[in-house]
């Protein structure tokens, strides 16, 4: 074997293990996502809460450099950046506050919205705090919603986002689920979190369905998240933070660069 071979396996061998080990991803942004500007939109899954570092400006935005937009940004370098997500960002305020950056020269925009409206805070605290008949009735209450309501809010923002951006790549990016279920874990009944894992599948196939209706590319962080929930003793989401309660039930520094990344990176 030649030894020019012989560097270009042991190179390859390399980048193998490296990606193993780091979950790295090899992904390269579509030449339209990377030579236009790329807008940041959505709620504290894509502004960073509970990944620290955050922005001296974003306030209690929260918007911090290791959420995924922000490292998907610096690794592909877009001729614009706007972060404009911001944490407890509900849809109206979406369409009331982060849209304006929008353009026909936005080559990707994506977004993480919904889980505020459906009433995600209100729903762990129920869980936390309270019986298990009294978190099944709060998530059932917060389902109802996802099907009555959300649909048609969502829709509201993808036609804003649309009629702003009628070029850009839109990628909606999901929820992870909670739990490690069927593992020993101090906390919440294992009730409760099945119930919380159904209730973000819930939320997700919702929200998947009317991205597709608006041919936007849904982004599914669940698979991702897999063997790294709550539970699962190599968690990339925060339990109840009681130091810092706005982390709780958010993604750490290692689930935006591990769970979120690698989903915007592959889709966008």
């Amino acid at each position: 074997m030649r030894r020019s071979r012989i560097v270009l396996f042991l190179g390859s061998l390399l980048l193998a293990v490296t990606t193993a080990l780091t979950g790295a991803t090899t992904a390269q942004a579509s030449p339209q996502a990377a030579a236009g500007g790329y807008v940041a939109l959505g709620d504290s899954y894509a502004s960073g809460v509970g990944a620290g570092s955050y922005i001296s400006g974003s306030g209690d935005c929260k918007r911090s450099t290791k959420a995924h937009p922000y490292l998907w940004a610096a690794a592909n370098s877009p001729s614009s950046f706007d972060f404009k997500a911001c944490s407890g960002a509900r849809t109206g305020d979406v369409l009331s506050g982060q849209l304006g950056t929008l353009s026909a020269s936005t080559g990707l925009v994506s977004i993480s919205v919904g889980g505020n409206d459906a009433g995600f805070a209100d729903v762990m605290t129920t869980c936390v705090l309270q019986s298990d008949s009294t978190c099944l009735s709060r998530i059932a209450t917060a389902k109802a919603y996802v099907d009555s309501t959300l649909p048609g809010k969502l829709d509201g923002v993808y036609s804003a986002i649309r009629d702003r951006a009628p070029n850009a790549r839109v990628v909606v990016l999901g929820y992870p689920r909670f739990y490690k279920l069927g593992a020993s874990c101090i906390g919440l009944s294992e009730t409760k979190r099945k119930a919380v894992n159904d209730a973000a599948d819930h939320l997700d196939n919702a929200i998947a369905r009317r991205a597709g209706a608006h041919g936007f590319t849904f982004g599914d962080v669940r698979t991702t998240f897999t063997g790294h929930e709550i539970c699962s003793g190599s968690s990339w989401l925060h339990s109840v933070d009681w130091l810092n309660i706005g982390n709780s039930y958010h993604p750490t520094a290692a689930g935006q660069s591990g769970g979120y990344l690698p989903v915007l990176d592959a889709v966008a």
